[in-house]
């Protein structure tokens, strides 16, 4: 039984993803399984992508959750990687990120520092997305701070939680929302993944108004039950994001939206 299952999604990306697959055959750790779940592709991603993995999923297009859930039920790692198909690993991710989970039981989840490309060129990460370890709930209420592909996950925390399948974007926001408010979180302060942007299809392109759906994950966490002061935090997001998602509204002439996002707003966050 591998060490570690490393799980890449995929749809209509066949060259991307070949290259983040050459990224994990790559790896200085060889004790893994790679599965690849290609979330209904129709650009021959099959014939290319299928030969290369050690358990090759096709499925009706269903988003990345349904196909990230789909590749974690076919997996058998005690430690779970998830690897965007437009992102790359450093060739010692897996056994810098094994060796520290292994010397850390009580952690649930370590990650790691980023590079940034956009359209082939190195991109300067703003200083509001500098990572830490420790309590990142609040940082984890402001923003997707892990990057799935840089994210080493011990299996029984994702076999209690799994991906969101009614989100079609944000579900790793919602993901790391609900594990920081249970649990301190691990980084590793060293680049080990490559994130390339500026590239179609991405989802986060593709999405308007993404702030909704972080709304709907710090409801849910709220109805979760939280802390005295971890709820108050949370509160005051939902807030700030419902601001920002009226204001879009107003900007895009749907009153209807800004009225709703009042009422949540009012509802919730009070």
């Amino acid at each position: 039984m591998p060490h570690i299952s490393v799980i890449i999604t995929t749809y209509n990306r066949k060259d991307f993803a070949a290259e983040a697959v050459e990224s994990v055959r790559k790896q200085t750790c060889s004790d893994y399984e790679l599965i690849i779940v290609d979330d209904g592709s129709t650009d021959g991603s099959r014939e290319i992508l299928g030969p290369k993995a050690d358990k090759y999923i096709f499925q009706k297009n269903a988003g990345v959750s349904a196909a990230r859930n789909a590749g974690f039920t076919a997996s058998s790692g005690k430690y779970i990687c998830f690897l965007d198909s437009d992102d790359l690993w450093m060739k010692d991710k897996l056994d810098v990120q094994i060796d520290f989970m292994e010397k850390n039981p009580s952690m649930p989840l370590c990650y790691t520092g980023e590079k940034w490309l956009k359209c082939g060129s190195h991109k300067n990460q703003k200083k509001h997305h500098s990572k830490r370890g420790g309590d990142i709930f609040v940082k984890c209420l402001e923003m997707c701070i892990i990057s799935p592909s840089s994210a080493m996950i011990r299996r029984e925390t994702l076999e209690r939680l799994k991906f969101d399948e009614k989100l079609p974007v944000c579900e790793d926001y919602d993901m790391w929302l609900r594990i920081s408010s249970e649990h301190n979180i691990a980084y590793i302060d060293r680049e080990l993944i490559i994130k390339r942007g500026g590239h179609p299809g991405q989802l986060s392109e593709s999405e308007p108004a993404m702030d909704r759906f972080r709304i709907y994950s710090i409801i849910k966490a709220l109805k979760s039950g939280l802390s005295p002061e971890r709820e108050k935090l949370a509160k005051a997001e939902l807030r700030r994001k419902c601001a920002i998602v009226r204001s879009g509204a107003l900007k895009r002439f749907k009153p209807w939206l800004w009225a709703k996002y009042g009422l949540i707003s009012k509802f919730y966050g009070s």
